[in-house]
């Protein structure tokens, strides 16, 4: 019995001579052509760090630097959006060979309302629907802990907030989620399967996935208890070994972890030896091992399609989707019938941009609805104004105009003395996920600022702690800023508007703050004083590299960082007077300043 593949060569010969419907045998130069034929095609269709971008992202986060063709000059596109990215996808796979889509992770966390109401299951069902078939987890999968990933993975309802409809029980996902190097601290094992295996027309195909190995760092405490996160190099080459022996030996890696491209644009050229690119996904590349025949990753929300040489010198596919769904990574590669492996030159990536242009796919703008419908009550509630967009994520500055607001907004939430006494506020830039955008497009009206908005601002509702920090490490905090952990890629603390002092990002390391330049109150800071700092859980915990916090003493918890994001709002803003971007002139920077968060 022929198979469709089968039935397709046999017709195209027949076609090639002319006599279709006819009995034709193959002359000795196409017996032979087929003979030689030792190879498979296979299609990698790749995304990252969706984030439950169900809808299409607003402001600067729902668009992509590209290249303008006819006037050569970088514009921004509208990209992204869940009913755009499935018939993006639908539309690339190619029916004549075997097409896997795949993910380097952080599909859901920190997640717009219409996902993180439901605890993403949406995101979960939109995934099926679109055809994912694995993902490496990420660290955002951590944001619940260990047992809430589990659910999403096997199913059942919430154990807390249970079903969210009568009759209907979450089933859990199609797709396979992949942690390597994720382990239980009792037992030693991986928390999820660490591989998939598949077969494309006939040859094996194994895929590894791996979380950055400090993911402990960036999630709270809770959301990784009892979990121990090992290196990305030593786990993967250990499974892709395991991997070898089973007879697989075309392994992809699959890895939340990324790099920094010299190019702003989607689809700027990394050249042949990587040199265009930097950050950790380099030095995790040079060393995966070279059965290693190309490397998905994330984490970064950076575009890129690279090669990087493996530990032989030998160039390989390195590639990142940016984040949102706003792009796609395509990969078309070789398979060697023979050998089983990926044959590494034939492996070609390219990322596209998931314009707004094509037709929504309707199962997608079906679950949308279905879920909005649901959560409106809650979204559509407004609870501030705002006069102009006011960027966060957006935002190419050091110092943000959104992150300005939300310090603000922590420090007044936070200053009476029973929530805390707070005389200074900081919150860390990756915290704020999206822009306040004056045209949001939605029904409520232009320049209204809904609950459901401000959630996709803030939505890790992250409960808010004051801690006494004396002097000397309040000066070590900034430091921590730029050295250390946070040395080459710096995380600007975004600070309230009482604090100021001058960033020279000449300079190297710590010496990038000026200790001179500080004033809190237009005073300088008194190394043996003491005062009291509001940050969220995470950052209070020392997150994000800032061991500092954790020192402080007299912890005190008050209330979410989105409830004081909103009530900040409500407070200072109204449709006759909305709330103006803040000036930006709290950090003074001297040197290059970038979006380095």
């Amino acid at each position: 019995m022929l198979t469709a593949r089968s039935r397709r060569a046999a017709l195209a010969v027949v076609a090639s001579a002319g006599l279709l419907g006819a009995v034709v045998v193959p002359t000795a130069a196409q017996a032979a052509d087929a003979k030689r034929n030792k190879t498979v095609n296979l299609q990698l269709l790749a995304i990252n760090d969706f984030h439950g971008n169900l809808e299409p992202p607003a402001g600067s986060s729902g668009t992509i630097k590209e290249i303008d063709p006819t006037t050569g000059q970088v514009v921004s596109t509208p990209a992204g959006g869940i009913e755009y990215l499935a018939t993006a996808l639908r539309q690339a796979r190619i029916p004549a060979d075997d097409s896997i889509t795949v993910a380097a992770g952080d599909i859901v966390g920190a997640s717009p309302l219409t996902s993180a109401l439901f605890h993403d299951e949406p995101t979960i069902e939109a995934m099926d629907k679109l055809g994912l078939d694995v993902t490496a987890v990420g660290n955002h999968e951590f944001d619940e802990g260990a047992k809430e990933l589990i659910r999403l993975q096997e199913g059942g309802c919430h154990p807390v907030d249970g079903c969210y409809e009568d009759g209907r029980k979450f089933k859990g996902a199609n797709f396979n989620y992949l942690a390597a190097n994720v382990t239980n601290e009792k037992t030693g094992k991986p928390i999820l399967a660490p591989y998939w295996v598949t077969k494309s027309q006939g040859v094996k195909v194994g895929f590894i996935g791996a979380t950055l190995e400090g993911t402990p760092n960036i999630v709270t405490a809770e959301g990784v208890k009892g979990l121990k996160f090992g290196n990305e190099v030593a786990t993967i080459n250990k499974y892709a070994a395991e991997l070898k022996k089973q007879g697989v030996n075309s392994i992809v890696a699959l890895v939340h972890e990324g790099g920094y491209p010299a190019g702003s644009t989607y689809n700027y050229d990394c050249g042949t030896a990587g040199q265009g690119i930097s950050g950790p996904i380099v030095d995790i590349a040079k060393n995966l091992d070279p059965a290693i025949g190309a490397i998905v990753t994330g984490h970064t929300h950076n575009a890129y399609a690279c090669t990087i040489p493996d530990p032989q010198g030998v160039p390989r596919s390195v590639t990142s989707a940016a984040s949102f769904g706003r792009l796609f990574t395509e990969i078309n590669l070789k398979l060697d019938k023979t050998t089983g492996s990926i044959v590494r030159p034939s492996v070609k990536a390219e990322n596209h941009v998931v314009r707004r242009t094509v037709e929504k796919a309707p199962d997608m703008t079906e679950l949308i609805a279905h879920y909005s419908k649901l959560a409106a009550p809650i979204a559509n509630r407004p609870v501030g104004y705002v006069g102009s967009d006011i960027n966060g994520r957006g935002s190419s500055d050091l110092e943000k105009p959104l992150g300005d607001v939300i310090a603000d907004a922590q420090l007044e939430g936070l200053a009476p003395a029973d929530k805390g006494g707070a005389q200074v506020a900081f919150m860390n830039p990756g915290g704020i996920r999206s822009d306040l955008v004056y045209k949001a497009g939605g029904a409520e009206g232009d320049g209204v600022v809904t609950y459901g908005e401000a959630f996709t601002v803030q939505p890790f509702t992250n409960m808010m702690q004051v801690k006494t920090l004396t002097g000397a490490q309040l000066v070590q905090l900034l430091q921590q800023q730029v050295s250390g952990p946070n040395d080459a890629a710096p995380k600007i603390l975004q600070g309230s508007k009482n604090l100021a002092y001058t960033l020279d990002m000449r300079k190297t390391g710590a010496a990038r703050v000026l200790v001179d330049s500080i004033r809190l109150n237009g005073a300088p800071i008194d190394p043996a004083g003491k005062y009291r700092v509001a940050a969220n859980e995470f950052l209070a915990g020392g997150g994000d590299g800032f061991p500092a916090f954790a020192a402080g003493t007299d912890k005190l918890v008050g209330a979410s960082d989105l409830d004081v994001f909103t009530a900040y709002l409500g407070a200072h803003s109204s449709a006759a007077a909305p709330l103006q971007a803040p000036a930006q002139d709290r950090i003074k920077v001297i040197g290059p300043g970038s979006d380095i968060d």
